[in-house]
């Protein structure tokens, strides 16, 4: 029973991390346009992820030290800060972005506009920041994001013809009345969405808080092939659900609502209640990620003391930090700002962010001072080169497609 609780931390990161509001709106949008021809971005980001985050969780379990402590000791603090502005914009974007979710989908539950529902949603991930356990939090959102496997078998219950799906899949054809940049463009928002940099933050932070020591490597590896996966299923899952409902008609997915739909068609109310449980607990305990990252990161650049195990008079900066996020999130939402509109931007600034996030990792896992014995293998700097690349060619790419096709309008 401990080792199967021990791959909560797994889990809770896939939820967040895959079907985070970002996830849940890009997948959809992609499988109502595209169907499932972008599944093979789905699994390359499934993989890519996987690859760093190993790296990561070990970095964390052989030094006992958190990811952008190393990153600022290792390749120096002008290197360290330019990585803190890229990744620390992305994810307060994303925390915006995760805490209009949360209040997207209580307005579902509710019919009270979600703007009400902002302040209060941001007053309880700062509480649960400030006071709740971190095995709490793994456990009860993780547990509760899993709610959207009704996905999996609301596409199951909708029938779809599977010998078409799985052709889509494998041969990577772009829809006929699509054009190929505004393709390239929901790739890269894919990829973008799939390999979110505070992943691997929250991820090795969370290692650190929890005393992983090499005996872990283990479990923490379990944490990785066991939770990213499960992740990336519930994607194409969501994905697979829309492209069935959406794309015979021609509709394109644009808010929360939609995305819920095919489980509605498919399960009726029951589909409905267990639906919106999942959007609740995957966004809430993604928005938690991304605040809890948001305090990890500058803290560890800054050398603060940080974490949720330590008092908070100790760790005054780590915990005033997360309380400004919480604030500035607040003030953006109540602007009216769309938190889908939000969340697109979120995606594509992902992307850019991506090689400033990943390459440092690789770095430090490559470095014996710190891991000694445990540095990168042949296959894991073989898998990092490759994924590098990509990295490198989605965020040279992702403003000018951005540009080009406004946003995926064409």
């Amino acid at each position: 029973m401990k080792g199967l609780f021990a791959v909560a931390l797994g889990i809770l990161t896939a939820i967040g991390g895959f079907v985070d509001i970002g996830d849940l709106v890009t997948n959809a949008q992609v499988g109502a346009r595209f169907g499932l021809s972008l599944a093979v971005v789905t699994l390359l980001g499934v993989l890519g992820i996987c690859v760093f985050a190993e790296m990561s969780g070990r970095v964390a379990a052989v030094s006992g030290r958190a990811t952008f402590d190393l990153v600022r000791e290792r390749l120096g603090p002008g290197v360290g800060l330019l990585n803190l502005v890229a990744s620390m914009g992305v994810t307060l974007l994303t925390f915006v972005a995760e805490i209009g979710g949360v209040a997207l989908a209580l307005e579902l539950a509710s019919s009270v506009s979600y703007l009400l529902f902002v302040p209060v949603v941001a007053v309880l991930v700062w509480i649960v920041l400030w006071r709740v356990k971190f095995d709490v939090l793994e456990n009860v959102f993780g547990l509760l994001g899993l709610a959207l496997i009704v996905f999996a078998v609301a596409l199951w219950q909708l029938g779809p013809d599977w010998g078409q799906m799985v052709s889509e899949a494998v041969t990577f054809a772009k829809p006929q009345d699509e054009t190929w940049t505004v393709y390239a463009y929901y790739a890269v928002a894919l990829f973008g969405a799939a390999m979110t940099p505070y992943e691997v933050f929250f991820f090795s932070s969370g290692g650190v808080e929890e005393h992983w020591s090499v005996k872990d490597l283990r479990t923490m590896r379990l944490n990785v092939f066991i939770g990213f996966p499960l992740g990336g299923l519930l994607s194409l899952a969501i994905a697979g659900s829309t492209s069935v409902l959406f794309q015979p008609e021609g509709v394109d997915v644009s808010t929360l609502g939609q995305v819920g739909m095919p489980v509605a068609e498919a399960l009726g109310t029951i589909g409905v209640v267990v639906v919106l449980v999942g959007f609740f607990g995957a966004t809430f305990g993604a928005a938690c990620e991304t605040g809890l990252s948001v305090g990890y990161s500058i803290a560890q650049y800054f050398g603060w003391q940080w974490g949720k195990y330590v008092r908070p008079l100790t760790a005054a900066r780590f915990h005033a930090v997360l309380l400004l996020a919480v604030v500035a999130a607040v003030l953006v939402l109540m602007t009216t700002v769309d938190p889908i509109t939000v969340t697109e931007f979120s995606v594509v600034f992902s992307a850019i962010a991506l090689p400033l996030t990943y390459l440092p990792i690789l770095v430090v896992a490559n470095d014996r001072t710190y891991m000694g014995e445990h540095v990168n293998g042949p296959v894991a700097n073989t898998l990092a080169t490759v994924f590098a690349a990509v990295i490198v060619v989605a965020a040279v790419a992702a403003i000018p497609l951005m540009v080009i096709t406004r946003m995926g309008q064409g």
